[in-house]
């Protein structure tokens, strides 16, 4: 074989072989959908991003709450929500979704504190610390970002990761497409429940309950 036509050849190999390899690595290295992701993008009015708190699976009465930490109502909706969730368990999913309300000082502050602490995988922890300290940090017309980063400490979480979490556009971006999205879904203002995609109507605390027993009927 002439010398120029064996230089070429071997070049050609290597350039396949580093074709092959490139995409072998892209392959093995992107990041898959997790079950949960799955799970979730199956529930109605739900995301793949969504925080599931109860799952039951996908064939079980799906409960969404697009909910602010700020919120007054949603803080008083927080422990008849628990309760639910507790009567419940096992038999509904329940998810959460953010819906800062603007107006609310603290309430994007205390969606990206959540979501940061759900990106360790302790986003429930987080929710519950939220909703129990909201009469203290509640209504203020100053940061309370340096609290929200203090339970985050208490929580044992990573804080270098915290912050890196907190500060990126990807976090905020995150929380405000749940925003837009509710807006598309008709969601006017905390808490809006929607129960397999279909928003309910509340007039009283029992209207959630007796829904719930209707799907579970069904």
């Amino acid at each position: 074989m002439k010398t120029p036509l064996k230089v070429t050849l071997i070049a050609i190999a290597a350039v396949i072989v580093l074709v092959i390899g490139a995409i072998i690595y892209t392959t093995t290295t992107r990041p898959q959908a997790s079950e949960d992701d799955n799970a979730a993008a199956a529930l109605p009015a739900a995301r793949s991003n969504s925080h599931v708190l109860d799952s039951a699976g996908t064939d079980a009465p799906t409960l969404v709450e697009f909910l602010d930490f700020e919120c007054e109502v949603c803080g008083a909706f927080y422990p008849y929500v628990e309760e639910i969730r507790k009567q419940y368990d096992g038999r509904i999913n329940y998810v959460f979704r953010y819906y800062p309300i603007p107006s609310h000082y603290n309430s994007m502050n205390a969606a990206l504190a959540v979501e940061a602490a759900a990106q360790q995988d302790r986003v429930e922890d987080m929710y519950h610390r939220l909703f129990e300290t909201q009469a203290e940090w509640g209504e203020q017309q100053v940061s309370e970002a340096d609290l929200f980063r203090s339970f985050a400490d208490d929580l044992g979480l990573d804080m270098a990761a915290y912050d890196q979490a907190v500060a990126a556009p990807a976090t905020r971006e995150r929380v405000e497409e749940d925003f837009a999205e509710g807006q598309q879904m008709g969601v006017q203002g905390t808490p809006t429940f929607f129960l397999d995609g279909k928003r309910l109507e509340l007039t009283q605390l029992t209207d959630l309950t007796n829904a719930l027993d209707r799907a579970l009927a069904d």
